[in-house]
C-alpha cells in the first residue's frame, strides 16, 4: 500500500524526502485515518488553493474570488517563524493544486520542504527585486521576510499571485486581473495614507519598538526608526543585556510607548516596561500590534489593509502622546 502510494504520487516523494521518518510515519497514518472522514469540501471542485499566511491567503481569496477555493493553513495569532505543520495540514498541502507561500525563510522548516518543489509551489517574495529587499545576513535566509508591511512592495506581490494564478486558470485571468487592479489601488492608497499618518508622529519620539524585528520593512518605507527585542525571528532568544539596552534607548530618546504583538509572547515587552519604570520614567504599553498574522475572517483587521491600517492607527496614537503629560 505504501509502496503503491508513492509510486503514483511523483509530487509525494519530493515533497517528503526531506521529512524524518517520524513525520513521514504520521502523514501516511493521518492520511489513512483522514480519508475515512469528512475532509474539507470534499464536494468542491474548484482549483483548489493553500497558503501558509493568512495574510497570503487574504491576497489570494480577494484576487480569485469564487473561481477558486482557499484554505490558509495559519490563522490568526500563528506565529509562522516557529509554526509547525499538522498532519491536516500535510493532508491538504497534498489534495492542492497550487501553494503559496512567503519564502525568505518566514516560515521556517516548512519553508525548507517547500522551497524548490516545482510549479505546484510558488513563494509569493520572489516576486520583489533583489535590490528592494532588506538585507538579513544574521537571519535563516538572506532577507528580511517582513515584506507585506511595505505596501508598495504587496502591490507587486498582488499582481505576480494574479499572473500566477492566471497561468493554471487562463480562462479566468480577465477576472483575476480586474480584482488585483481593485486590490492594488486599495493597497496604493493605504501606502499613501500611512505616509502622511506617520509624519503626524513628533520626530524625536517616531521610533517603533516591537517583541521581534518584524517591522524594518515599515520604518524604511514610512521613516520611523524600528527596533526589536528579539531580532527578525521569534526562534532567536533575547537576554538580560538586551533588554537593558533597550530600557536605556527608551529611557534616553522619552519614548513614550512600545508595542506587544499578537503573535508574540508579551514576555519581552513587560520586560522592558518594568525596567524603565523602575528607572521612573512612564512608559507605556502602546497596544497590539499584527505582526505575522491577520485577525479572524470578518474582523475589522481580518483583511490586509484592515490589519495595517489598524496597526498604523495604533502606532500613531500612541506614540503622539506626551510621554511627560499623558492623556
Amino acid at each position: 500500500m505504501i509502496t503503491t502510494f508513492f509510486t503514483n504520487h511523483t509530487f509525494n516523494y519530493t515533497f517528503f524526502r526531506n521529512l524524518s521518518p517520524a513525520l513521514i510515519t504520521l502523514f501516511i497514518f493521518s492520511t489513512v485515518f483522514l480519508s475515512a472522514c469528512s475532509t474539507d469540501d470534499q464536494n468542491d471542485e474548484r482549483f483548489y488553493v493553500v497558503t501558509t499566511t493568512n495574510i497570503i491567503y487574504d491576497a489570494v481569496q480577494h484576487i480569485g474570488g469564487d473561481d477558486i477555493r482557499v484554505h490558509s493553513l495559519m490563522g490568526p495569532g500563528v506565529d509562522p517563524h516557529i509554526y509547525r505543520a499538522t498532519p491536516r495540514d500535510f493532508q491538504r498541502m497534498e489534495k492542492a493544486d497550487l501553494i503559496f507561500y512567503n519564502g525568505l525563510f518566514l516560515e521556517g522548516r516548512l519553508a525548507s520542504i517547500l522551497d524548490g518543489q516545482g510549479e505546484r509551489t510558488y513563494a509569493v517574495a520572489s516576486a520583489i527585486p533583489e535590490e528592494l529587499l532588506i538585507p538579513a545576513t544574521e537571519f535563516g535566509g538572506s532577507f528580511d521576510p517582513h515584506v507585506w508591511f511595505d505596501a508598495s512592495l504587496w502591490e507587486i506581490v498582488v499582481n505576480d499571485i494574479a499572473r500566477v494564478l492566471s497561468e493554471k486558470l487562463p480562462e479566468q485571468e480577465e477576472a483575476f486581473t480586474k480584482r488585483a487592479q481593485r486590490l492594488q489601488e486599495d493597497i496604493r492608497h493605504l501606502h499613501e495614507e500611512t505616509l502622511a499618518r506617520i509624519q503626524k508622529i513628533p520626530e524625536n519620539q517616531r521610533m517603533l519598538i516591537t517583541a521581534h524585528d518584524a517591522f524594518q520593512y515599515f520604518g524604511k518605507a514610512y521613516g520611523i526608526e524600528v527596533r526589536g527585542l528579539q531580532g527578525l525571528s521569534t526562534a532567536s532568544e533575547y537576554g538580560i543585556q538586551d533588554v537593558i539596552r533597550m530600557v536605556n534607548l527608551v529611557v534616553e530618546r522619552q519614548i513614550p510607548a512600545i508595542f506587544i504583538e499578537t503573535s508574540v509572547s508579551t514576555r519581552a515587552i513587560e520586560s522592558v516596561i518594568e525596567g524603565a519604570r523602575n528607572r521612573g520614567f512612564d512608559l507605556r504599553l502602546g497596544g497590539e500590534l499584527y505582526s505575522d498574522s491577520m485577525g479572524a475572517i470578518g474582523t475589522p483587521t481580518g483583511t490586509y489593509t484592515g490589519m495595517f491600517r489598524y496597526n498604523v492607527d495604533t502606532i500613531v496614537q500612541a506614540l503622539t502622546r506626551n510621554p511627560e503629560h499623558p492623556s
